[in-house]
């Protein structure tokens, strides 16, 4: 019987776990940002602002709370993200009739021109009971590409993955007939 490599289903995962996730409703787009936070400070001449304090930035069904945001201006409003907590994290309905995408990480970037999220220091993704686990998780957005990496300095640090049985599946196999002899 054909089994896939490990390294093959861990992709295949990741790449459906977090590809919707980073895409969302196109509707949030459209949607103004709002950013709550005890501080603010606006660096013209280093092009950032930083959010402290409970932060909280919300746009369309995107949300997330940190300790800290910091918004760098590079050539254009937002270029790079960077929220950090105990842990920062973030949710988003990535399509409607969807679960909501849960992250945690220590810090959570994402590079608007190179298309990428990079969650870093403990990082988690959970939706729909799938979650993925690792010291940093990095999502190359237009090349739809996932990559998981333990802690190369802990010996006991691993990327773990989550996959729910499928209740479908369950049901299936439930009705078909067992192999036991008694069970007839």
């Amino acid at each position: 019987m054909y089994q896939p490599r490990p390294s093959a289903v861990l992709a295949a995962f990741l790449c459906t776990l977090m590809a919707p996730a980073v895409l969302a409703l196109p509707e949030d787009r459209a949607q103004p940002i709002v950013i709550n936070a005890d501080q603010a400070l606006r660096d013209e001449k280093q092009g950032l602002t930083i959010y402290s304090g409970n932060v909280q930035l919300d746009q369309g069904t995107l949300h997330i709370s940190a300790d800290r945001i910091t918004i760098f201006r590079i050539v254009e409003d937002g270029d790079k993200i960077v929220a950090e907590g105990q842990p920062a994290r973030l949710q988003q309905l990535p399509n409607l009739g969807e679960e909501l995408m849960h992250a945690n990480a220590g810090v959570i970037e994402y590079y608007k021109a190179e298309e990428r999220v990079h969650l870093k220091q403990d990082a988690q993704i959970e939706q729909g009971g799938s979650i993925v686990t690792g010291q940093t998780i990095e999502y190359f957005i237009s090349e739809q590409l996932v990559k998981a990496k333990s802690n190369a300095t802990q010996v006991d640090s691993r990327v773990q993955v989550v996959i729910p049985p499928n209740p479908n599946q369950l049901a299936t196999e439930s009705e078909a007939p067992s192999g036991d002899p008694e069970s007839k």
